[in-house]
């Protein structure tokens, strides 16, 4: 039987913890420079890179954000499902 410092399928949710805080970060990043480019852009007049620079970088948050978010309370769970089954 499989110990738990050994069992592959909590080393997989180990490792897929592992890259969703990743992106949680990286994904959360790129909103705040949204964010901050939403507001340059506001206090210039809205000029076409910042505004493309806004955009991208909202696009590209949300695209590392929705999946990594969903990813991480599934690891979650699974853990807190794995604890109360004694396992």
């Amino acid at each position: 039987m499989n110990t738990p410092e050994h069992d592959p399928v909590r080393a997989r949710r180990a490792q897929v913890a592992k890259w969703t805080l990743l992106a949680n970060r990286v994904g959360y990043l790129f909103i705040a420079l949204a964010m901050a480019a939403f507001v340059m852009a506001f206090a210039l007049g809205f000029k076409g890179p910042l505004v493309t620079l806004v955009t991208v970088s909202l696009i590209t948050g949300c695209v590392l954000l929705a999946p990594s978010i969903v990813l991480g309370y599934a690891v979650k769970a699974a853990e807190r499902e794995d604890r109360e089954n004694g396992l």
